[in-house]
């Protein structure tokens, strides 16, 4: 079963013509779109989050903290009632397809984002916030400096953030309906295969999973080196 796998993932890289390529493809779009959005609106609240004192700051901590153990299924049907035709946004009309993945998946690894790199942020010298302050400097150059020192806390937050978008099954699965050609990533052709009983086929996209996953984790590792030098 495991030569059967390495064979197909031989298949995949020589030939480029193999059904796999749009299921990996599929994957890598969606969840790299997802976790732009997520990172972009994520990274603003974490350093609203740190940078203004206000009421339930500690609730809303809480729940980002909470909201990170939050099981995959449960975005998927919260969202699948949102989107379905008796839902409040049922009239979108994108209830299985790319789009109601995205959103699912950005949904999903928001709190990551927002938990990382405000973790990140406080761990900057307090002294960076007390010098800029006492220059004057408001809000947004404090965030500056703060960016600046926790880049590669904030870089982790959005790889951390990527690997768990592109591993999820539930989200796929409840908003994409996992159609052939359309909305079939890797985890839900991953289970498709698991259910047929083709194990080589499967395991060759969990291969391939990981593999995207580690190369994501090297980058991570190159980036933190050049902080070292």
């Amino acid at each position: 079963m495991f030569f059967d796998a390495f064979r197909t993932i031989f298949d995949i890289i020589s030939n480029g013509q193999t059904e796999l390529l749009p299921i990996i493809l599929t994957s890598l779009t969606i969840s790299t779109i997802a976790t732009i959005i997520a990172a972009v609106i994520g990274i603003i609240t974490g350093f609203i989050i740190y940078i203004f004192n206000f009421k339930g700051k500690k609730i809303l901590i809480l729940l980002m903290n909470t909201a990170l153990a939050l099981p995959t299924v449960v975005v998927g049907l919260f969202f699948y009632g949102l989107l379905s035709r008796r839902g409040m946004l049922g009239h979108l009309g994108i209830l299985y397809t790319k789009s109601a993945m995205i959103i699912g998946q950005a949904v999903l690894i928001f709190p990551i984002v927002v938990t990382f790199v405000h973790s990140a942020i406080k761990s900057v010298f307090p002294e960076i916030v007390k010098t800029a302050k006492a220059l004057g400097a408001g809000p947004f150059y404090i965030s500056l400096a703060l960016a600046r020192e926790a880049r590669f806390g904030i870089v982790a937050a959005i790889i951390a953030a990527f690997g768990r978008a592109i591993s999820e099954v539930g989200i796929s699965m409840m908003l994409g309906g996992n159609i052939a050609g359309y909305t079939r990533n890797m985890t839900t052709a991953i289970a498709l295969e698991h259910n047929k009983g083709n194990f080589a086929l499967g395991l060759a996209l969990g291969i391939i999973l990981i593999i995207i996953t580690i190369g994501a984790n090297i980058f991570l590792r190159y980036i933190q080196g050049r902080q070292a030098k």
